[in-house]
C-alpha cells in the first residue's frame, strides 16, 4: 500500500487510480498467459533478515490473485518451525549491509552477545515501522492460501518431527516443489 501511495504522489493520480491501473495490467497478463498467476519460491535461509523476503513476496503475490507455493529447505525450515521466534536471529558478522548504530569492524561484531543485540535492534526497527512479525506473515500467508511446503529430504536429514512445525505446513520433496514451479511463470530462489 505504501508503494501505491508513493506512486500516486509522483504521478498526480489518486491511490485508487494507481491500484486500478495495476489491477488492469495484472488481469491483462493473466489472460495472455495463465502461468503468470502462479509463483513458486524456494526459502533456503533461516535467519531473521532472510525470512522476510519470501514471505513478503508470497503474501503480495497471493493478495494480487496469484497461486503461490513456498518450498522451505535446509535452514529455511527455521522459518516455519513452532519456535521460529527464538530461532530466527540476525548476525552482524560478515554482513556489511547490516545497519549498526556506529560502524564497527567484524572483530567487534563477533563478540559474544552481538547476535542478540543485532536481532533485538532489527526487531525494534521492524516494530517502529509497523512491519508484521514473521508469525503474522505466516498467518497471513495461510489466510491467503499460500502453500507452505517443508522439504521432506531436509526434514529427515535434520531429524525433525511434524509437530516441530506450525499448523498448515505440507511436507514434500523436490518433486512436489517442481510440480508447482514448472507451471509457474515466476520462480524465485531466496
Amino acid at each position: 500500500m505504501l508503494e501505491e501511495a508513493r506512486l500516486a504522489e509522483r504521478t498526480g493520480l489518486t491511490e485508487e487510480e494507481v491500484r486500478s491501473i495495476v489491477r488492469d495490467e495484472l488481469e491483462k497478463g493473466w489472460k495472455k498467459d495463465p502461468a503468470t498467476k502462479k509463483m513458486a519460491i524456494i526459502a533456503s535461509r533461516g535467519t531473521l533478515d532472510w525470512a522476510y523476503p519470501p514471505l513478503n513476496l508470497a503474501c503480495t503475490a497471493a493478495a494480487s490473485g496469484m497461486e503461490v507455493s513456498v518450498f522451505f529447505t535446509f535452514y529455511g525450515l527455521n522459518i516455519i518451525r513452532r519456535d521460529s521466534a527464538k530461532r530466527l536471529k540476525i548476525t552482524p558478522v560478515g554482513n556489511p549491509g547490516m545497519p549498526m548504530p556506529v560502524p564497527m569492524p567484524d572483530i567487534i561484531s563477533a563478540l559474544p552477545g552481538m547476535t542478540s543485540f543485532a536481532t533485538w535492534m532489527m526487531r525494534g526497527r521492524m516494530r517502529k515501522h509497523n512491519v508484521n512479525t514473521i508469525a503474522e506473515l505466516l498467518d497471513l500467508s495461510k489466510e491467503l492460501g499460500v502453500r507452505l511446503i517443508a522439504c521432506d529430504f531436509t526434514f529427515q536429514v535434520f531429524g525433525y518431527r511434524e509437530e516441530d512445525f506450525i499448523d498448515g505446513v505440507e511436507f514434500g520433496g523436490a518433486a512436489a516443489f517442481l510440480s508447482q514451479a514448472r507451471r509457474a511463470h515466476t520462480t524465485l530462489f531466496i
